[in-house]
């Protein structure tokens, strides 16, 4: 079922972010501020049900104000994404898993470069980040196998993310791999790539066309900078890996 997106905007300073956001996903974008004839709280609230997700551009605090009392099912509740308007942190609020949140906190912050949040435990709790790289054209098996044979012992299961760079961000192979197993895949610009020297081997091919010495190392410890690198860059038949192991909090 395709997804009903109401982008909603506190005040006029948030414009800006929510034009990048309609531009990238579509939907309906709501301005309160041009009708004060009742509070945004309250104008909210006759529509929160006409769509199947939100994305909220406020702080969390209004956002919570905002859904109380509205919520009753987390199988047919909206998913909420909240969007501070510096465009810092995207936070699957409401409807993780069930509302496809989660997803849609991945895809705002990819689109406007920002850190994803999910809070939900079953991703919590998976330990592993794996870095990508890839040749133009790598189908979806070659990158599985890849992850498989890199990943050895470890399973896939045990995967919260992948991480690659902006030029890869819409690889078909990778983009149906992750489909296939529902791994949110977050990617970084090439500028912010080249600023980490967190690589083992550099590659003179790598940085000639990306301008960073490396990929998936620097990919996968971007995402999880207390994480450790427990496998580095490894290649297989063109495709490229590196696993970070978070350390978790316990």
């Amino acid at each position: 079922m395709a997804r009903r997106l109401g982008i909603w905007l506190v005040r006029p300073a948030a414009q800006t972010i929510g034009q990048r956001l309609c531009t990238s996903f579509g939907g309906t974008i709501h301005k309160p501020w041009q009708d004060e004839v009742e509070s945004q709280k309250e104008a909210f609230a006759k529509v929160y049900r006409d769509y199947s997700a939100w994305i909220l551009v406020m702080a969390t605090g209004i956002a919570v104000r905002f859904l109380e009392g509205l919520t009753s099912d987390k199988r047919s509740d909206p998913a909420v994404v909240v969007i501070d308007e510096g465009g810092n942190h995207a936070i699957a609020l409401l409807g993780g898993h069930e509302g496809g949140a989660n997803q849609l906190a991945f895809e705002v912050a990819n689109t406007l470069g920002a850190v994803p949040v999910v809070t939900t435990a079953t991703e919590s709790v998976k330990p592993l980040i794996l870095g990508i790289g890839c040749r133009k054209g790598s189908s979806a098996e070659d990158i599985e196998a890849a992850v498989r044979s890199v990943l050895g012992k470890r399973e896939l299961n045990e995967v919260r993310e992948l991480a690659t760079i902006d030029l890869k961000s819409s690889e078909p192979g990778l983009l149906e791999f992750c489909a296939k197993y529902s791994l949110p895949l977050r990617w970084f610009a090439q500028e912010q790539v080249a600023q980490r020297s967190w690589v083992t081997t550099p590659s003179e091919f790598v940085r000639s066309v990306t301008g960073a010495d490396g990929v998936c190392e620097p990919c996968a410890l971007m995402v999880s900078p207390r994480g450790r690198l427990i496998v580095p860059k490894t290649a297989v038949n063109g495709v490229t890996v590196a696993i970070v192991e978070d350390s978790l909090i316990e």
